[in-house]
């Protein structure tokens, strides 16, 4: 009896590939239709944004770090101003402190609904996509009038925020948090009991607790294996320890376990924006008051020579920084994500480093990968939510 000829195969799944988040490259050995090795392959979409930060002035610097991640555009502004107000030692008033955490939550929405939505469609629940969209376009419309911008509004400054609050603000992030509720439960009746989106996400991409801390792998993947860990609660910024709100978790580590802990971590968003939007009065302090930071209140009457002055500090030179480092995380909608930020004094910094959490998504693709079919690829990419754009800086 002849002998049964088996060899393997070398394919190249990507860079430009439908299913891959962004320009993303895996070289994959098949045995048939098993994945004996998967090496992700980055770079294509290389920016050189940490770089490019360096000859920017220290708010210039806030429009380049929304573009790394372009899905959690203000959680990036956040982290980054943080970090710069710790190098400057300075506090932003409650009131812009409350407003900062409703406008993350609402990115942390926004965030997951996109992944929801293309996830859906890439295993075969096109109309999910539909759905999700549709509630990420009332998002991006109240982004629009907040700051005139819908995907990056820049909206948050070093020292508190651009402007204050519009007209109207509260009244329509009230209507989608009313409305919000009822759109996850479609969602759920949608996929959390049907039988194919079970069949290709449970068991799919499985990674362990152990695993998740060895990759140094953090929010919504780390969280689905049971790794209890969330910026918020561990080192509260924001005061956010002043808020009630939970941390869900899973324990098997699969594509499923993320679909049902981004599920509830929406919920939980959903949750803290009713509490922030309680505490922020509809006007009032947006920003620091010092004039070697921010511009000078419209209220308070200044002389000629301090106007010049502070004309000339804030929109010609900007502001400089004392030299020092910093590093302040938040948790952003794939997990901790900051700016190791490095100033030699002056009012450009010397060094921005940012903590991506795609990049560590992307290390542990082979171990979810390997020993799966090549079928599944797809439902693994789409479950970790990486954002090429987080990936090469």
């Amino acid at each position: 009896m002849p002998e049964i000829r088996t060899e393997t195969m070398t394919v190249n799944m990507g860079p430009q590939h439908p299913s891959t988040h962004g320009v993303l490259r895996l070289v994959l050995v098949l045995d048939g239709e098993t994945v004996l090795s998967a090496a992700p392959t980055i770079g294509y979409l290389h920016t050189g944004i940490e770089k490019t930060t360096e000859q920017k002035k220290w708010q210039q610097v806030i429009p380049l770090v929304e573009r790394m991640d372009y899905l959690s555009a203000q959680s990036n502004s956040l982290a980054f101003c943080l970090s710069v107000e710790r190098l400057l030692g300075v506090e932003v008033p409650q009131r812009t402190r409350d407003v900062r955490v409703l406008l993350a939550e609402l990115q942390r929405i926004n965030s997951h609904l996109v992944w929801l939505g293309t996830h859906g469609m890439e295993v075969g629940a096109v109309s999910v996509m539909l759905y999700c969209f549709r509630e990420r376009e009332q998002l991006l419309n109240i982004n629009e009038l907040l700051a005139g911008f819908r995907l990056f509004p820049s909206y948050l400054r070093v020292g508190g925020l651009r402007e204050d609050l519009p007209r109207g603000f509260h009244a329509a992030v009230r209507a989608f948090l009313d409305a919000f509720p009822a759109k996850l439960d479609e969602y759920e009746d949608l996929l959390t009991t049907n039988e194919i989106y079970l069949k290709r996400t449970q068991g799919v991409g499985v990674i362990s607790k152990d695993d998740a801390v060895a990759y140094s792998l953090m929010g919504p993947i780390a969280r689905a294996a049971g790794v209890d860990y969330d910026v918020r609660k561990s080192f509260p910024y924001l005061g956010y320890d002043t808020y009630d709100f939970k941390v869900p978790t899973q324990t098997r580590g699969d594509a499923y376990s993320r679909y049902q802990v981004r599920l509830a971590e929406m919920r939980e968003s959903v949750k803290l924006c009713r509490q922030a939007l309680e505490r922020i009065p509809p006007t009032g302090v947006f920003a620091i008051v010092d004039p070697r930071i921010t511009p000078p209140p419209k209220d308070r009457v200044y002389t000629e020579m301090e106007a010049l002055i502070q004309h000339f500090l804030i929109y010609s030179q900007g502001f400089t920084v004392p030299a020092g480092e910093a590093y302040v995380p938040v948790e952003g909608p794939r997990g901790e994500q900051g700016f190791y930020v490095v100033s030699d004094g002056s009012n450009r910094p010397w060094r921005v480093k940012s903590r991506p959490p795609s990049l560590l998504a992307c290390q542990a693709l082979e171990r979810m990968i390997v020993g799966g079919l090549i079928a599944d690829v797809i439902a693994v990419i789409g479950s970790i939510d990486v954002v090429m754009g987080d990936v090469d800086r």
